[in-house]
């Protein structure tokens, strides 16, 4: 009888039911759960020098993750009426990140691109104080906060949109595994996966890159943002 091979993926709580529907995963557990009887084990980011993965072969067929189609009506209806471009912004991700620093942003630095004429959605469920207080003071930008209670929420919430403005974080990353259009703002130094001098990513063909100059500033950057916006929306 031939053996049957079947994929455990263990993962964070906040990704377990987007992972556990990606086609080809037997089953999903929590990390901390206990694991089933297994043969083999190996690490997500090791993955590619098991499989020999070069820089032409990198598997890039998107999308290789779906939200679940009534999760997506529901966050439609949240949204409400669609009658201008949908702009998903994250501007940052996990403090505890070792180069947090230098990938996070404050929700300030985003605040010229509400010049457009669009509705902009905040990607956050959580936002520092200082933070807080600013979304509770505009009405330009739709913040669902606790409501986007892990990943699935995330990717049915991102399928409502047009596009997502993104700093390095696991949203950026969400966006172009939906293949959604994304617009990553990387630091000058970026994580290896980013590579260097391009504008484009071999992981996500939606996927457009804008890279902080030798200043290391980020006004600049969002001004790209903000012109390649307004070129795909012809406003």
């Amino acid at each position: 009888m031939p053996l049957v091979a079947r994929v455990i993926v263990e993962v964070q709580e906040p990704l377990h039911g987007l992972i556990g529907d990606l086609p080809g995963v037997t089953q999903a557990v929590s990390r901390g759960e206990t694991l089933p009887d297994f043969d083999l084990h190996c690490p997500l980011l090791s993955l590619p020098l098991v499989m020999g993965t070069e820089l032409a072969t990198i598997p890039s067929k998107v999308p290789y993750l779906c939200a679940h189609p009534k999760a997506v009506a529901e966050w439609d209806a949240r949204l409400g009426l669609r009658n201008r471009p949908r702009i998903g912004l994250a501007w940052s991700g996990n403090p505890a990140h070792k180069n947090d620093r230098s990938r996070s942003i404050a929700l300030a630095a985003f605040l010229p691109l509400l010049r457009l004429d669009a509705t902009f959605v905040s990607l956050q469920p959580n936002v520092a104080a200082v933070e807080a207080e600013l979304l509770r003071d505009r009405s330009d930008i739709v913040h669902f906060g606790e409501q986007l209670k892990n990943f699935s929420d995330t990717a049915a919430l991102i399928s409502n949109l047009d596009v997502v403005a993104a700093v390095d974080t696991a949203v950026c990353h969400l966006a172009g595994a939906l293949a959604k259009l994304v617009f990553v703002l990387l630091p000058f130094v970026p994580d290896w996966r980013w590579l260097l001098d391009r504008d484009d990513s071999p992981w996500y063909p939606t996927a457009r890159l804008f890279r902080q100059n030798e200043d290391r500033a980020w006004d600049g950057v969002i001004a790209r943002i903000g012109a390649a916006l307004r070129q795909h929306f012809a406003v």
